[in-house]
């Protein structure tokens, strides 16, 4: 068994598709878009055959989606990457083109040698080795 997709709910659907394409690899399919529920998707494949999900609808309640104050449920995409210097040549890249650092290279109490990055809508992603 392995996790087909995971879906998010994001504003800007293109933003979002733009940035994962960019920074992590992914492959978008064309946009779905059904116009009798005002819903619109993306599929964007990984190269593991992962594929996450990102969809907008009008109506979607806001969350607080805070790195301080989290909640209940989902709260991180983690991303591995072949090697510790390319975990820290990607946490460079991301911050001089302004997204939020909001944890530095490290190594983790679980073995991980991480950092941790905010996409555009402050979704919490972990890029590992």
């Amino acid at each position: 068994m392995k996790i087909e997709h995971i879906a998010v709910w994001v504003k800007d659907l293109d933003a979002i598709r733009k940035f994962y394409q960019k920074y992590f690899g992914a492959v978008s399919n064309e946009k779905y878009h059904n116009p009798v529920k005002n819903f619109e998707s993306y599929f964007l494949s990984f190269d593991n055959g992962c594929r996450l999900e990102i969809m907008t609808r009008p109506d979607i309640r806001e969350n607080t989606n805070s790195y301080e104050a989290q909640q209940f449920g989902i709260i991180h995409l983690a991303f591995s990457v072949e090697s510790k210097r390319k975990v820290d040549e990607l946490t460079e890249i991301l911050r001089k083109d302004g997204y939020t650092i909001a944890g530095e290279p490290r190594i983790t109490g679980d073995g991980y040698y991480e950092s941790v990055i905010l996409d555009p809508e402050n979704n919490i992603i972990e890029i590992v080795a």
